[in-house]
């Protein structure tokens, strides 16, 4: 019965956003139009970015992968959560939970960096205008990326390979709506000593190094900045950070609250709603803020339309 490992679990129950029989069916609508949402705004963007050549920059490169992660990050949760709304019984294989759990390390490590490199774009951008197009070169662009998806391929397998040496006996339950990180370690019948000291290392790699980067950009371009002179300059300067630097807290607020705050039965629920905004609302939001907020994104979402319709 086993599936590997020692584990004597072949399944998990996950207990849901909520327990409360009468916001099942609201909460489904409303996480399917988040969905559907996020889907057409991430799709509508990639699409944009690639078929538009005055989009093939540095900047919308990076908001293009971004995009691109949004995507496949949010595809990982909400059709398993969706179809949980809807079940008497939530139940997720071990096999599943696993390979739910792996991903959501890859995609959300990704993330992190994805927003790192935005943030240095934006800081050579506006700090070393006349460098820009000898630093922010496609070859330092692709390296970044590609730093990027190994950094986060290399941390989704190291906690992903100390997962599955864990041995779960008879608590299945996991007190969340998705193979989430703590959830699952809490369910451990054997030492968690090695994930715990792997969160910790990991942790401060994949979080601090990233929010320090970012801080110290912004920091560096609010400086340069408040040294503009025309009201002009400065507008149009804090206009091509304002969306990038909301992602941002929307991002690394929500997950500092879920991971960086102590746990007990009482915080859970708040750290329920807290995951919610980094595994559904940022996805959804980033293309919103991105492309609202954006004059070249609706100049190509135009000519896209204007092609199409003729």
């Amino acid at each position: 019965m086993a599936p590997g490992n020692g584990s004597v679990v072949t399944e998990f129950i996950l207990k849901g956003l909520t327990d409360r029989p009468e916001l099942q069916l609201p909460l489904f609508f409303l996480f399917l139009l988040m969905y559907m949402v996020t889907v057409l705004g991430n799709l509508s963007l990639v699409t944009l970015i690639g078929l538009n050549s005055h989009l093939h920059t540095p900047m919308y490169f990076f908001l293009f992968n971004l995009s691109l992660v949004d995507l496949c990050y949010s595809s990982v949760f909400t059709p398993k959560m969706l179809m949980n709304f809807l079940s008497e019984k939530n139940i997720i294989s071990y096999m599943a939970c696993i390979v739910q759990f792996f991903f959501f390390m890859l995609l959300v490590i990704s993330e992190c960096y994805v927003l790192t490199s935005m943030a240095y774009d934006r800081y050579v951008a506006i700090c070393k205008p006349l460098l820009y197009n000898v630093i922010m070169s496609p070859k330092v662009c692709w390296s970044l990326m590609l730093g990027s998806y190994l950094m986060a391929f290399s941390g989704a397998m190291a906690h992903t390979g100390c997962m599955l040496r864990l041995t779960f006996c008879d608590a299945n339950t996991i007190n969340h709506y998705f193979c989430d990180l703590l959830p699952v370690l809490q369910l451990s019948c054997t030492s968690t000593y090695v994930n715990e000291l792997l969160v910790f290392i990991l942790g401060a790699v994949n979080f601090t190094v990233p929010s320090l980067t970012i801080f110290i950009s912004y920091s560096s371009v609010l400086s340069n900045i408040l040294q503009v002179s025309s009201a002009k300059g400065r507008s149009k300067a804090f206009s091509t950070c304002s969306s990038h630097i909301i992602a941002v807290c929307l991002f690394f607020g929500s997950g500092a609250i879920m991971y960086f705050q102590p746990s007990s039965a009482e915080t859970m629920a708040e750290k329920k709603i807290s995951s919610v905004f980094y595994t559904n609302v940022v996805p959804m939001m980033n293309p919103l803020v991105y492309s609202l907020r954006n004059q070249d994104v609706k100049l190509a979402l135009r000519k896209t339309l204007l092609r199409i319709k003729f």
